[in-house]
C-alpha cells in the first residue's frame, strides 16, 4: 500500500463526506476538498528542493493536509515535537536530517512562546498565498480518475519513507526512525479487519502526529479506509474532548492511559455511548482505569502494545479476545519469538524473555545510524529492548523495559513490577514513579518518587506482601509533578536526574 494514493483513491470515492472534522477551527473537510487542499499544497511544497520537510503542527485538518502535501510533492515529512523544548527539538530534527523548512503556526509558537527557528515557515502565510487560478487548477487536477492524478505526482516505491519520527527521549536522546509506506500500510492493513473497521466509522483523532500511535491511527488510518477523523489540537482538554466524543458519534478512540484517566474524570453520563473501541496503548494501562470506564460507562478498555520501530502496533486485545492485563493477541502478519536475555536462544510459551518482533511493520532503520540499526535488528528481528512473554492461548504479556530490570544484591529487580505494586496503595490523586539510584553496598537501590508526601511505613509494609526486600523502595522523594513525554509517558530519564540531584542535596546537608 502507497499511502498517499490510496488516500486519493478513497477521496475520489467518498466524495463530499467528511473527512476530517476540525474541532479546533471548527472546519469541516470534505474527501473532495481534502484532496484539493493537499494537491494545492504539494505543488507550493514542490519548489523546496530538500528531500526533507518538518512539520510542526498540533493534529488538525492543517497537520494532516500540510503532511500529504508533503508527500505528495515527493518529500519526507519528519514530525517534530512541540511539546516540550520545541525550538531544541526542530534544530536536533534540522541537523540529523540535513534540511532547513519546517512548517509550523504562528499560533502554535505564541502558544507554546516559541522562538523562531530559521527556516521555519507558516501554514497560515501559505493558505494566504494560495491564488484562484491555484484553487481551480488543483480543482479541474482533482476531477480527474484517481490513476491519472498518481501518475501526475513524482514516483513513489513501497519502500520509500512516508516519514521520520523521533524515539520518545525517555531513556537517552532521540533517534530518528525510518518507516515506509510497507510499514505503515502493513499496520494499517492488519487494525481493519482485526477491529472489524469500516468506512462508517468515526474516530477521535487528537493524538500528536509526531507520535507513531497518532500518525498511523488518528491519520493515515482514517484517511485511507474512507473514515471521519475528528480532530483537536490538545489531547489535554479533558473537558471538551468527551462532549467531542459525544456530540460527534465517535465510534472509536486510541489514546494513552494518562489521557484516558483525564477523560473518564471529566466525561459526562452518555458521553460515550457511540463508542465501540476505545484502545489504550504505548503505556501500561493501570487495572482501575479499565474498571473504572466499565463501572462508569460499561465500556471495555483495550489494551495493545507497540513502538515506534514497529509502526507502531505489534499486539492488541480485541472486544472479542480480550484478556485484561495482556497486551493482546498478535496482528495477523506480525511474528513474535520470546528470547533468553543470555544466550538469545528462543524460549517456549510462558517463559518470560526479551520480546523481538518481525514483519513488514519493522521499520527500514535509524536515520544515518547503521551502527543502531544493526544493534536492534539482526535477521529481520527487532529487538525491543522489552522484556515479556507468550501464554498458551497467544496472549502477548508485557513485563517492562529491560532497562527498567536493576541487578541488586545478586537479584534481577523489575523497577515495573515494584511500581505497579506501589501504584496499587497510592492515596487517590496521587502518582509515582520508581527508578534506580548508585549504593555503594549493592550497587545499586531503589528509589520512589511521588507527587505528595504519603504514610511509607504504612505503604511498604503492604508492599513486603508481594515484593522481595531487595526490591522495595529504600526511600521516597516528592516531586509534584513528575515529568512526562509529550505522549503521557513518564520521562524516567529526567525523573532519575532529578532524583539523583535531591538525594545528593540531601547528603551534602546532613
Amino acid at each position: 500500500m502507497i499511502l498517499h494514493h490510496e488516500f486519493i483513491r478513497t477521496a475520489k470515492q467518498q466524495g463530499e463526506k467528511i473527512a476530517i472534522a476540525d474541532k479546533t477551527t471548527n472546519k469541516r473537510v470534505s474527501y473532495s476538498k481534502a484532496l484539493i487542499a493537499s494537491l494545492i499544497l504539494s505543488k507550493k511544497l514542490k519548489k523546496y528542493r530538500e528531500g526533507y520537510i518538518g512539520v510542526m503542527i498540533p493534529t488538525s485538518a492543517g497537520a494532516m493536509l500540510t503532511t500529504l502535501g508533503v508527500i505528495m510533492a515527493g518529500k519526507v515529512p519528519v514530525m517534530i515535537n512541540y511539546s516540550t523544548g520545541a525550538a531544541d527539538n526542530a534544530e536536533y530534527a534540522q541537523n540529523m536530517c540535513g534540511f532547513k523548512t519546517i512548517i509550523t503556526s504562528r499560533g502554535l509558537l505564541e502558544k507554546i512562546r516559541c522562538r523562531l527557528v530559521p527556516g521555519m515557515i507558516f501554514i497560515e502565510d501559505i493558505m494566504e498565498q494560495i491564488s484562484t487560478p491555484e484553487k481551480l487548477a488543483a480543482a479541474l487536477r482533482s476531477k480527474m480518475p484517481a490513476d491519472m492524478i498518481i501518475r501526475s505526482l513524482p514516483t513513489s516505491e513501497i519502500d520509500d519513507n512516508v516519514v521520520i519520527l523521533f524515539t520518545s527521549g525517555s531513556e537517552k536522546d532521540p533517534k530518528g526512525v525510518q518507516l515506509t509506506h510497507r510499514n505503515i500500510g502493513s499496520n494499517v492493513q492488519d487494525i481493519v479487519p482485526f477491529f472489524k473497521l469500516t468506512s462508517d466509522d468515526i474516530i477521535m483523532s487528537i493524538l500528536p502526529l509526531f507520535h507513531v500511535f497518532g500518525y498511523t491511527t488518528n491519520f493515515w488510518l482514517p484517511l485511507t479506509l474512507g473514515m471521519t477523523a475528528v480532530t483537536h489540537a490538545s489531547p489535554l482538554d479533558y473537558k471538551k474532548i468527551p462532549a467531542f466524543i459525544s456530540e460527534e458519534k465517535v465510534t472509536m478512540i486510541a489514546a494513552t492511559p494518562i489521557f484516558f484517566s483525564g477523560y473518564v474524570r471529566e466525561a459526562q453520563p452518555g458521553d460515550f455511548d457511540s463508542v465501540r473501541l476505545m484502545v489504550a496503548g504505548a503505556d501500561k494501562c493501570p487495572d482501575w482505569l479499565r474498571e473504572v470506564y466499565w463501572e462508569k460507562h460499561q465500556i471495555e478498555l483495550l489494551e495493545g502494545y507497540g513502538a515506534t520501530e514497529t509502526s507502531p502496533v505489534v499486539s492488541v486485545n480485541t472486544l472479542e479476545a480480550n484478556r485484561p492485563g495482556s497486551i493482546g493477541k498478535l496482528l495477523p502478519s506480525v511474528k513474535v519469538k520470546i528470547t533468553d536475555i543470555t544466550t538469545g536462544a528462543e524460549l517456549p510459551p510462558n517463559k518470560e524473555g526479551k520480546i523481538l518482533v518481525k514483519g513488514d511493520l519493522v521499520m527500514k532503520g535509524y536515520f544515518d545510524d547503521i551502527e543502531e540499526t544493526s544493534l536492534h535488528i539482526k535477521d529481520g528481528w527487532y529487538d525491543t529492548g522489552d522484556m515479556g512473554l507468550l501464554d498458551d492461548d497467544g496472549f502477548l504479556w508485557h513485563r517492562g523495559r529491560l532497562k527498567r530490570f536493576v541487578k541488586i544484591g545478586g537479584e534481577m529487580i523489575s523497577l515495573v513490577r515494584t511500581e505497579a505494586v506501589l501504584e496499587a496503595f497510592m492515596p487517590e490523586g496521587v502518582s509515582c514513579c520508581v527508578v534506580e539510584v548508585p549504593d555503594s553496598l549493592k550497587g545499586a537501590r531503589v528509589v520512589a518518587a511521588v507527587t505528595e508526601k504519603v504514610n511509607e511505613k504504612a505503604i511498604l509494609k503492604k508492599m513486603s506482601q508481594q515484593l522481595t526486600p531487595l526490591a522495595l523502595p529504600k526511600q521516597f522523594v516528592v516531586i509534584p509533578e513528575l515529568p512526562k513525554m509529550g505522549s503521557g509517558k513518564m520521562d524516567f530519564r529526567t525523573i532519575t536526574e532529578m532524583v539523583r540531584k535531591m538525594l545528593q542535596k540531601e547528603a551534602g546537608l546532613k
